[in-house]
């Protein structure tokens, strides 16, 4: 997608070989206009997916999974990733470990709001090993739901997520896809 790929070249940082600071428009302030367009396109490419939901993960998926699920008429829901008084008995939940801050936490889903009658499109605004989608896929199979794909804002295609996610057999639609980062380098895949 060139408008999220021109905004990463204008506004984000790259910091080092791994690390890319887009928080003036995704994670701590979010440009509305952007993800409305991002979420256009998520829903345009999987319109006859037969998507009843959208999955993200707290906290920077979901503002781009809000306009996706706008766009195809269908709720959001959100995997929280602290734990909650009021959010117990009817849950499933998972470890696992973001790259990005190199910490490991609790992946929790209500299965008040996911069932086996559920096809569901999984959004993240950045892949780099997989962990998180894959704990996001473990949730939606546990709820019983089918996996329509995972929709991707910003994949660092140097790492091994993507190989990882296709090799379960799930489609990875990646809207900005990062052939190499070093600091104050970024380079996309060109296809």
């Amino acid at each position: 997608m060139k408008l999220l790929e021109d905004k990463i070249l204008t506004e984000g940082k790259a910091l080092s070989t791994s690390t890319l600071k887009v928080d003036s428009f995704i994670n701590h302030q979010v440009d509305p206009v952007l993800m409305n367009e991002i979420g256009r396109d998520f829903a345009e490419h999987f319109k006859d997916a037969g998507i009843t939901k959208v999955l993200t993960i707290e906290s920077s998926g979901i503002a781009p999974s809000v306009y996706t699920a706008m766009h195809l008429g269908v709720p959001m829901i959100i995997l929280k990733k602290q734990t909650s008084k009021i959010l117990n008995g009817n849950v499933a939940q998972t470890n696992i470990t973001s790259f990005t801050k190199g910490t490991s936490y609790e992946l929790t889903l209500s299965l008040d709001y996911l069932d086996e009658k559920d096809t569901v499109l999984i959004i993240d605004d950045f892949l780099a090993n997989g962990e998180a989608a894959t704990g996001a896929v473990r949730l939606a199979k546990t709820a019983g739901a089918r996996i329509a794909g995972i929709g991707i804002l910003i994949e660092k295609s140097f790492q091994k997520g993507r190989q990882k996610l296709i090799a379960q057999g799930y489609e990875v639609y990646s809207l900005a896809r990062i052939a190499r980062l070093d600091e104050g380098v970024i380079e996309f895949v060109r296809e």
